[in-house]
C-alpha cells in the first residue's frame, strides 16, 4: 500500500481528474488509502475531507497523513448519517469509493443527493460500485450490477463522464476494479 498512497494512487486520481488546489471529500475513507493521495494530488493548496464513523480507522488516517507530512487532510468523524458537515457547493470532487454495499437503496439515494448538495456546479462524483454481482457480491450490492448503481446515480442528479479500470486499492491490498465518473448536473437532483 506504501507505493500505492506515494504514487500509483496519486497517478490514478490525477488520471480521473484530481488538480492542485481542489476541494475533495473522501466519503467513508476509512484508514485513508484514498485519501492520502488525494491530498498529495491537490497539494497545499488543495483540501481533503475524509469522513468516516470508525474512529480507530481515523486515527490510523492522522497518523499516516502526519507521517507524509500531509497538512491538507481534515478529518471528520459521523456517526454514520447521511447528512454531511459540508455547507453547500464547496466540494469540487468527491469519492465513493467502495462504501455503498453498507447502504440500502433508500439510504444510497440520500447519500447520492447530500453528495449533490456539497458538490459545486459541475463537479465530480467519482464511484468505486465495489461488491456488485461483476465484483465480489456483498451486503447491500451484492444483487445489483454496477450498470444498476450506475442508473442509481444517473437518476440523482448526475450525467455519466467516463469508467477508469485499473489496479485499484481495496481494504489493505490492490485489485482490479472499474471507477464511474459522474458530473453534476445543474438543478436540484
Amino acid at each position: 500500500m506504501e507505493s500505492w498512497e506515494k504514487d500509483d494512487g496519486v497517478k490514478f486520481l490525477k488520471k480521473i481528474g484530481l488538480k492542485s488546489g481542489q476541494r475533495v471529500l473522501d466519503f467513508g475513507c476509512r484508514v485513508g488509502h484514498y485519501t492520502i493521495p488525494a491530498a498529495k494530488a491537490v497539494g497545499n493548496e488543495g483540501i481533503v475531507y475524509a469522513v468516516d464513523k470508525e474512529l480507530e480507522a481515523l486515527n490510523e488516517l492522522r497518523r499516516k497523513a502526519t507521517s507524509h507530512n500531509l497538512t491538507n487532510v481534515k478529518v471528520t468523524k459521523t456517526s454514520g448519517q447521511m447528512m454531511l458537515p459540508l455547507e453547500s457547493s464547496v466540494i469540487d470532487v468527491a469519492f465513493l469509493y467502495d462504501v455503498l454495499q453498507y447502504f440500502i437503496k433508500d439510504e444510497r439515494t440520500k447519500l447520492y443527493h447530500e453528495v449533490f448538495r456539497v458538490l459545486k456546479q459541475s463537479g465530480l462524483l467519482s464511484v468505486y460500485p465495489k461488491h456488485t454481482v461483476e465484483d465480489n457480491p456483498l451486503m447491500e450490492l451484492q444483487y445489483l450490477r454496477s450498470t444498476d448503481v450506475r442508473e442509481e446515480i444517473l437518476n440523482s442528479g448526475f450525467q455519466f463522464e467516463q469508467r477508469y479500470c485499473e489496479t485499484l486499492s481495496h481494504d489493505d491490498g490492490l485489485n482490479k476494479g472499474c471507477v464511474f465518473n459522474f458530473r453534476k448536473r445543474a438543478g436540484d437532483p
